[in-house]
């Protein structure tokens, strides 16, 4: 919608919400010509909105997403920039295995996002879940966390001295968002704030994902997704 070339790739299901999700993607501009297609079931996600601020319930198993392989990943065609990774799809197996192998076989020629977008309800091993965000995040070019993701990760220090230790171990570009504060970008050798514009929450579903959208929307707009 920002203008940008996108693709959608998971575990699409060939049931009625399956095709409901390809037919939303192709309305938006956006191209499912790399999803795995399977006969299992759709997840469904349920949404209670308080406030504008929403909680979830998901039913996930045996779904068409749940349970993509390694084997269900696709070959990239060249016109494929970058890649973004995040949300409890890393949680649950075997997906979960299969998007971690999928960013260590295209890191290297491809710009890598990740935003870890922590569920802590969602997440029944925080020990294995930590190693796989950790392993992820030494492999991504770009990574946005929430102050409350933060929290999660439960190391010493401020905000900015865990993200300036983070930049050391290979991303080139963390944002930290804050909320009604604005956020905040990090590299080796900048640090940028930027304020948001005031509105009333209506609906916070969709907000993370949309801010990462518009990062790489504009980064591919001044032609910087790059390695």
């Amino acid at each position: 919608r920002l203008g940008a070339p996108a693709g959608f790739f998971s575990g699409l299901s060939s049931d009625l919400f399956g095709g409901q999700f390809r037919d939303a993607l192709g309305a938006s501009k956006v191209s499912s010509t790399y999803a795995h297609t399977s006969p299992r079931p759709t997840t469904l996600a349920f949404v209670r909105l308080t406030n504008g601020q929403a909680t979830y319930t998901f039913y996930d198993e045996n779904t068409a997403g749940r349970m993509l392989t390694i084997e269900d990943l696709p070959k990239l065609g060249a016109e494929i920039e970058a890649m973004l990774f995040g949300a409890i799809s890393l949680i649950s197996e075997p997906a979960g295995s299969a998007y971690e192998e999928f960013m260590r076989r295209e890191h290297e020629a491809r710009v890598m996002m990740l935003d870890p977008n922590i569920r802590p309800n969602f997440i029944p091993d925080k020990a294995k879940h930590l190693r796989r965000i950790r392993e992820m995040m030494a492999m991504a070019d770009i990574v946005k966390l929430s102050d409350e993701d933060l929290k999660w990760f439960d190391e010493a220090g401020s905000h900015e001295d865990v993200v300036r230790n983070w930049l050391d171990r290979g991303p080139k570009l963390i944002v930290v968002t804050h909320g009604s504060e604005g956020a905040v970008g990090y590299s080796k050798a900048h640090r940028v704030t930027v304020m948001p514009q005031k509105v009333k929450v209506v609906d916070t579903v969709g907000a993370g994902d949309t801010f990462n959208a518009g990062i790489l929307a504009s980064l591919h707009e001044q032609g910087l997704l790059t390695k």
